[in-house]
């Protein structure tokens, strides 16, 4: 699938590339980021293939990130009305102002209105919540998200990390009131972060959201560099902030690179496939300090896996999920048509479960 082949997003008239670019790199703020100049090399490599849709936060190497972006668009190398771009909101920026971040309306104006100045732009494309606002009322966020859509300022609204039940019951809220509805949700998905199958994948796929996966190489582990027993080649850097694989990541580590050495291709390649392959996935966002890196998991668009391939990997990583997901997946369905045959599978009785 090239980059180019583009995918609608969610219940929505949007379209995106398959892969989209993942900008919490951009700025050496912090001491492992890219330079403005590498990250300028990443944007034009990305949109060069024929990729449209790039991502940031208002957090982001404390701004950085979308400051980078904003004089990148600056220089007339891409069309602002070309590129999808979106930003999130919620982290505060200002140690010690109850205001300066969350989800209230006086917290999300004044920080969409930042988030413009640093991208030097009139509008955000997506306008991510980035995570879960416990201490403000879901309907004061999503009319606050609806204002800025009615102002012009944002073009979508999306949710991130928010717990499936509190995503649920805000999209009822915008569909009732006529607000702007959530489209997308973006959320941690990997051969190593598998848990959101249970609540997150068929609430977003039930309500019109499409699923961005974020990390869909756990931090690196799955790229092919770190083998059981041996932290050399590693970045340290890197692995100061995010640790190192356990002994069960291993398994499925190893897994990967079983299927990568059959296919003559990376490890990182196999594990996005994978991903990509998912129902419900629409774009998932990949990232990196350099371009080589970049087009290394740009690549992993030209690979697809066999039905037997992805069995080998559901299998290796298959995760615990929390109750009723394996109730309602097994038993639900034995207790309420025993015996039948529905959407094509024959559902066995549960005198057989009990036997």
């Amino acid at each position: 699938m090239p980059l180019d082949h583009f995918i609608t997003l969610g219940r929505s008239g949007l379209r995106v590339s398959p892969l989209c670019l993942g900008a919490m790199t951009f700025g050496e703020d912090f001491g492992w980021g890219a330079s403005e100049e590498n990250s300028h090399a990443m944007l034009s490599a990305y949109l060069e293939r024929g990729g449209n849709f790039v991502d940031t936060a208002n957090i982001y190497t404390g701004g950085h990130s979308e400051k980078i972006i904003g004089d990148y668009l600056q220089q007339g190398n891409v069309r602002r009305d070309g590129i999808v771009l979106s930003t999130k909101f919620y982290c505060s920026l200002f140690p010690g102002d109850p205001n300066g971040g969350g989800a209230g309306r006086k917290a999300l104006l004044q920080q969409c209105e930042a988030s413009l100045k640093r991208l030097q732009t009139d509008f955000i494309d997506i306008y991510w919540l980035h995570n879960w606002d416990q201490t403000a009322p879901v309907e004061e966020t999503l009319r606050g998200l609806d204002d800025l859509v009615t102002a012009g300022k944002i073009r979508y609204v999306g949710f991130s990390d928010t717990p499936a039940w509190k995503t649920a019951e805000a999209q009822i809220i915008a569909y009732f009131r006529g607000w702007a509805p959530i489209i997308a949700l973006q959320l941690e998905y990997s051969l190593l972060e598998r848990t959101s199958e249970g609540e997150l994948f068929p609430m977003a796929q039930a309500l019109g959201m499409g699923l961005m996966p974020w990390s869909p190489l756990k931090s690196g582990f799955l790229t092919g560099k770190f083998k059981r027993g041996c932290s050399e080649n590693v970045d340290t850097k890197r692995t100061n902030l995010v640790g190192f694989p356990s002994e069960t990541d291993y398994d499925t580590i190893e897994a990967v690179a079983a299927v990568a050495s059959e296919l003559g291709v990376s490890s990182a390649s196999v594990a996005l496939a994978w991903v990509r392959s998912r129902a419900g996935v629409s774009s998932t966002l990949v990232g990196a300090r350099r371009v080589d890196q970049l087009l290394a998991n740009l690549n992993s668009l030209d690979l697809n896996l066999s039905p037997e391939q992805i069995k080998k990997l559901d299998d290796t990583s298959k995760p615990t999920l929390n109750f009723p997901a394996e109730n309602n997946k097994t038993l639900a369905p034995m207790i309420g048509f025993p015996g039948t045959t529905v959407d094509g599978l024959t559902v066995p009785s549960a005198s057989r479960l009990s036997a």
